[in-house]
């Protein structure tokens, strides 16, 4: 994480948290003039259009106070949803064996993309397995991991119980 992510992390949290929702985590994407900012929200009970719109005044309202994006940006807010993005190292540990794509920063054994299961964590590593090998690589590298959702061919359900996005 970025020290800008950092820095609206710490202002956000607690407004966030006050409403009842969990900041599951945030990205900051500039590839222009015009950032964008996405915040993911997680809530006992799901999270619905209504409580990404009541999140988003009340991230507004703290963001025009503070100022921490200089120009122009958008503001987004959403569930983690099904095919969720890992931010914070205790999140992985709630996907263990789950289809995992992870994208590093930079390369590691050669390569900068692992997309195999996840195994678990291990004193600031993460444990992928891609095919027959098990990978350690390390958290503060990984630039993006997110969990592939699985489905119950029977129901045509995702089979992560731990998503209440609706």
């Amino acid at each position: 994480m970025s020290g800008k992510e950092s820095r609206l992390t710490e202002l956000l949290e607690p407004t966030i948290s006050s409403l009842g929702f969990e900041l599951w985590g945030l990205e900051l994407i500039s590839p222009n003039r015009r950032s964008t900012l996405r915040l993911y929200i997680e809530g006992e009970n799901g999270v619905t259009v209504d409580d990404c719109a009541k999140v988003s005044r009340h991230a507004s309202s703290v963001l025009d106070v503070e100022d921490p994006i200089q120009g122009e940006y958008t503001l987004e807010v959403s569930s983690p949803g099904v095919d969720r993005l890992l931010f914070k190292p205790e999140q992985y540990g709630l996907y263990i064996d789950e289809p995992i794509d992870i994208k590093l920063r930079l390369p590691f054994e050669g390569r900068r993309n692992f997309r195999g299961f996840l195994v678990g964590i291990e004193e600031g590593d993460v444990v992928v397995r891609v095919d027959d090998h098990e990978y350690l690589l390390p958290v503060h590298q990984i630039d993006k991991a997110r969990v592939e959702p699985r489905l119950d061919s029977a129901n045509g359900k995702s089979k992560q119980t731990t998503d209440t996005a609706k």
